[in-house]
């Protein structure tokens, strides 16, 4: 989609720091890091949310799971742990209408969340 920000970034038409690429996911650093680790996993298809995703997204989905799993490890989060949030509409506070999931490590993290 051409007026998607991540579309944009998949595109190689706007800078992002790539942390990890494969042939369906891309994890680029976040702009604003809430944690000393904060890189976005998003599929390189385009689905403006998990709420978008069909039966035959199941795979992807999967992979951006499995993909999630091994950045946590490339940035040495394994042991000591990592959230993996996912944003889904205006009130959960998703501002790229592109689905993706928030990697965040390197510090303690309080719960509830927000």
């Amino acid at each position: 989609m051409s007026d998607c920000l991540f579309c944009q970034i998949i595109a190689g038409k706007m800078p992002a720091t790539v942390a990890y690429r494969d042939e369906q996911i891309i994890a680029i650093r976040d702009i604003n890091p809430q944690a000393p680790t904060h890189i976005l996993v998003l599929p390189r298809q385009h689905l403006a949310s998990v709420t978008d995703a069909q039966a035959r997204d199941e795979s992807l989905l999967g992979a951006l799971l499995r993909a999630a799993a091994r950045i946590a490890e490339q940035e040495g989060l394994q042991h000591s742990g990592f959230r993996l949030v996912a944003n889904t509409g205006p009130d959960a506070g998703q501002s790229v209408g592109h689905l993706h999931f928030h990697l965040l490590g390197g510090r303690a993290m309080a719960w509830p969340p927000g």
